[in-house]
C-alpha cells in the first residue's frame, strides 16, 4: 500500500497575537521535523532567523529565502527537502507561500550546490534523485537476481514512468518542478524502490508487478498533482500528469535501451 510519507499537507499551527522570533523558529522547526526534515541536528542555520524576520515583518522575503536556499545547498540538503522546509514555515504561521519565494529558495540552493562536490553520475542535483545510469545498474542487479532464482523479470518487475513535462518553461520553473516531483516520489516510495530522473520532466521508478500496480499509478498521479497545487506549480506540470506502467524487456541490454529512449 502506497502512503505519502512526509506529506506537504501539514496542519496550520498559526497562533493569534504577537509572537517572538524564537517562538516562530521553534514552531517552524517542530513542523518541519515532523513532516519533511530528515536529520534534526542540521536544521538550524542563521539564515533561518533572517527569513522568519522578513515573514513576521511582512517585508520582502526574497533575499532571505535565497540566502537560506544557498545555505541548504552548501550543506548538502536536497532541493526538495529545502523547499518543503520553507513551505512548513508558511504553513505553520498561517501565510500563503508565493511562487517568488519558491523561486528564490531554488536559485539560492543551486548557487550553494555549485560550490559542493558530489559523486558524478549518481545524483541529479535538480531533483535529488539518482540518474539513469544508477537505475541501469540497479536493473542489472534485478536481472541477475532473477536469473539466479529462476524468475522471469518481465513478470516480476516493471518501470513506473512519470511524465510531467510541458514546453516553454523558464529555468527556475523547471528547477522548482523537478525538485517538487523528485521530493514527492521520495515521499511516496521511500527506500527500497530504485528511482531516477530520466530527462526534463520524466522520472522512472522500479516496481514489483502485481494487481496493485494500477492503483499505485493512480495514487502517484494524484499525489504529484496535489503537491504541485500546494506549491503553486500547476502550470509547470503536464495536465493530467502521465503515469505509465512500462513492462521490462527480457534482457538487461534491452532494458538499458529502454532507459535510453526515456532519456531522449
Amino acid at each position: 500500500m502506497i502512503v505519502a510519507r512526509g506529506s506537504l499537507a501539514v496542519v496550520n499551527m498559526s497562533q493569534d497575537g504577537p509572537r517572538r522570533s524564537s517562538d516562530v523558529r521553534e514552531l517552524w522547526r517542530a513542523t518541519s521535523l515532523a513532516e519533511v526534515w530528515l536529520r534534526p541536528g542540521d536544521w538550524y542555520h542563521p539564515a533561518v532567523d533572517a527569513l522568519i524576520q522578513a515573514v513576521e515583518d511582512d517585508s520582502c522575503p526574497i533575499e532571505a529565502a535565497q540566502r537560506l536556499g544557498a545555505a541548504r545547498g552548501t550543506a548538502g540538503v536536497g532541493i526538495g527537502e529545502a523547499l518543503d522546509d520553507v513551505t512548513c514555515l508558511y504553513r505553520a504561521t498561517g501565510r500563503s507561500l508565493s511562487v517568488e519565494v519558491v523561486r528564490a529558495t531554488a536559485i539560492g540552493w543551486a548557487q550553494g550546490r555549485e560550490g559542493t562536490s558530489m559523486l558524478p553520475g549518481v545524483h541529479d542535483p535538480a531533483t535529488g534523485l539518482p540518474t539513469g545510469d544508477y537505475l541501469a545498474e540497479r536493473l542489472r542487479e534485478t536481472y541477475g537476481r532473477a536469473a539466479r532464482e529462476g524468475l522471469d523479470v518481465t513478470e516480476t518487475h516493471c518501470l513506473l514512468v512519470v511524465d510531467v513535462g510541458v514546453d516553454e518553461l523558464d529555468r527556475w520553473k523547471r528547477m522548482a518542478r523537478s525538485a517538487a516531483v523528485g521530493r514527492t516520489l521520495e515521499q511516496i516510495f521511500g527506500e527500497g524502490h530504485p528511482m531516477a530522473t530520466m530527462a526534463d520532466g520524466i522520472f522512472a521508478v522500479l516496481c514489483e508487478r502485481g494487481e496493485a500496480i494500477t492503483r499505485v499509478a493512480h495514487s502517484v498521479r494524484r499525489i504529484v498533482e496535489r503537491n504541485a497545487e500546494i506549491l503553486g506549480l500547476n502550470e509547470a506540470l503536464r495536465s493530467p500528469t502521465r503515469v505509465q506502467v512500462e513492462p521490462l524487456p527480457a534482457t538487461h541490454d534491452a532494458a538499458v535501451e529502454l532507459l535510453r529512449q526515456l532519456m531522449r
